[in-house]
């Protein structure tokens, strides 16, 4: 029985984690303006060449959530993201460049 209960509980995770991964893709996407205007990542199909690659950068997610709220070079910061939207991008960007 407790084995049942672990794999529920990893495949909850799991999905939870794959929606994650979506909503930082459609952000990705769909903000304005978009990331993918900007910046090159393979996951999301996006190959911008204004901004630095991300697929080069491999940034963590602790180091998007940064460059979101407070803007970095030429980036401005993303006020109008909620902490939910911040967190989905960072945790997508992290996992698809690595």
């Amino acid at each position: 029985m407790p084995w049942r209960l672990a794999a529920l509980a990893t495949l909850c995770w799991a999905a939870g984690a794959q929606a994650a991964d979506d909503e930082g893709r459609r952000l990705f996407t769909t903000l304005t303006p978009p990331c993918a205007l900007c910046h090159t990542l393979k996951d999301a199909g996006a190959t911008g060449a204004i901004g630095p690659s991300l697929d080069e950068l491999k940034p963590d997610a602790d180091r998007v959530r940064k460059v979101l709220k407070t803007g970095s070079g030429q980036m401005p910061a993303f006020t109008q993201l909620t902490e939910a939207q911040v967190e989905a991008l960072a945790r997508y960007v992290e996992a698809a460049t690595r």
